[in-house]
């Protein structure tokens, strides 16, 4: 059996919480991690007589996103009720949209090893979320907390062909989600969950193969795993002559296995039907056009956006549009000191690295980004030189001072006095003449003992340049 004769096909239901503070028909509070039931009322916990009440801001985040994705909006679009039985879900079924969805035909445009991939979204729908069963022993606890979330549903076609295509468009949605502010893709919270659909068929067919579903993946290196194990198992099946049989399974993280969960549903099992406590969702056209208006430059446009406007190389456009906090960061310091080459190897390097080492985002630095282009602005002028502003970016870092001030009160002004360079250095050749001895003779290494020496005779503040070039002078004179 070759896995290479056979190909997978592939589709992702992704679904994000969108960023409100009450729940998407009730005024019940969406805080993460409060205490078990405790954001809870008649709408969530489906008590009889109970109506639901749109949340506004859910619906402008769930538009915003569509329009992002490049989705028409509908002007009208219908809220069902998706009926199954479930312990955390005591209606008896789930508020979501079916045939009339407020968004629907968009497109993610993503990068993978450089080159674009692009995937068409078939709808972006609003819903709620169920409960949260946990089980303890023979028992089974209900957490309604997250019962009535809001979740915008996005359903992509099956347009992708590995498990590495279909995590990085899932890290490229979420990239989108949180560029636009809708949600904050924290996938260990449970903001952002993915079903994956996978079927596989021989490599030239075009017929599909039966669809399985892995259910509620919260990790992309999961939906890699799982996916990559999904599609030997259906090969391995395959080839042996039994059916695959259409179902959801979930992934074992421990085992790196999928197992089986239930056999799959299809849409009429739900029974589908208009939500008669909901009307109609109707936008305007205006309305939609005013919310366009409110979209950032999105990720992929910032990047290519990057390597054009500042001549950046593709893996420093791609670090620094990652995410929009950290591009805005890097083009106010621009602003400031006009060197985007700089920033950018000083923002990857030193700033990255005291960010990662005490666990902060980019907001929680520090470091303004106004400082940092201060900072690169000395260097530039000559004011003083590269290593004295790798002191300096520590004590930046401890005190929130700018540059300037910390350079004015410690005296560290680059020396580019070429007479005071020759004295320092003159002063260095006469108590290590045996270097100059060596170095005469051919002994080129004793030329960076020399610099070194020199170096630290001024404390590091001589013009590095200057003194290279006056010392060379000097030995070959």
């Amino acid at each position: 059996m070759s896995y290479q004769d056979y190909e997978c096909v592939i589709g992702l239901e992704i679904h994000a919480q969108l960023k409100t503070q009450s729940k998407m028909f009730s005024a019940d509070s969406t805080q993460f991690e409060a205490a078990d039931n405790a954001h809870t009322s008649i709408v969530s916990v489906g008590m009889p007589g109970a109506l639901p009440t749109p949340n506004r801001l859910g619906v402008e985040l769930a538009i915003k996103t569509g329009l992002a994705l490049g989705c028409t909006i509908r002007e009208r679009s219908v809220f069902a009720r998706k009926n199954y039985f479930y312990p955390d879900l005591p209606k008896g079924y789930q508020i979501s949209q079916y045939d009339e969805p407020l968004c629907e035909n968009g497109r993610v445009i993503y990068l993978l090893d450089g080159a674009k991939k692009e995937v068409r979204i078939v709808r972006a729908h609003l819903e709620e979320d169920a409960g949260k069963s946990v089980h303890i022993g023979d028992a089974s606890l209900i957490n309604f907390n997250r019962s009535g979330i809001p979740l915008l549903e996005v359903v992509s076609a099956p347009d992708m062909r590995s498990p590495r295509e279909a995590a990085q468009y899932a890290k490229s949605l979420r990239q989108i989600l949180r560029y636009i502010g809708v949600c904050d893709g924290n996938l260990e919270e449970g903001s952002m969950r993915c079903d994956c659909n996978i079927s596989v068929r021989k490599k030239g067919e075009t017929r599909l193969g039966t669809k399985v579903e892995i259910k509620n993946i919260n990790s992309f290196r999961f939906v890699e795993k799982a996916l990559e194990y999904e599609f030997e198992r259906q090969v391995t099946l395959l080839h042996s002559g039994q059916a695959i049989v259409q179902e959801t399974r979930l992934w074992d993280p421990d085992k790196n296995r999928t197992f089986s969960m239930r056999i799959k549903e299809d849409a009429d099992d739900y029974r589908y039907f208009p939500d008669p406590d909901l009307l109609p969702l109707v936008v305007s056209s205006s309305y939609i056009e005013g919310l366009k208006k409110q979209l950032p430059e999105l990720p992929l446009e910032r990047f290519e956006r990057f390597q054009k406007q500042y001549g950046l190389p593709s893996y420093d456009a791609e670090i620094l549009t990652e995410e929009k906090e950290i591009a805005d960061y890097f083009e106010r310091a621009v602003v400031v000191c006009g060197n985007p080459k700089a920033v950018s190897n000083w923002m990857m390097t030193d700033l990255m690295r005291l960010l990662n080492d005490q666990k902060l985002d980019i907001n929680q630095c520090p470091i303004s980004s106004e400082s940092l282009g201060e900072l690169v602005q000395l260097i530039d002028s000559g004011t003083i030189s590269g290593k004295i502003g790798k002191t300096l970016i520590n004590e930046m870092w401890d005190t929130g001072r700018r540059p300037k001030q910390i350079v004015e009160e410690k005296g560290l002004v680059q020396i580019s006095d070429e007479k005071v360079i020759e004295g320092i250095i003159d002063a260095v050749l006469k108590d290590h003449s045996h270097a100059v001895a060596e170095y005469r003779s051919g002994k080129t290494k004793s030329f960076g003992f020399l610099v070194g020496q020199i170096m630290k005779a001024c404390k590091g503040q001589a013009n590095p340049q200057k003194v290279n070039e006056l010392l060379k002078k000097k030995l070959e004179s």
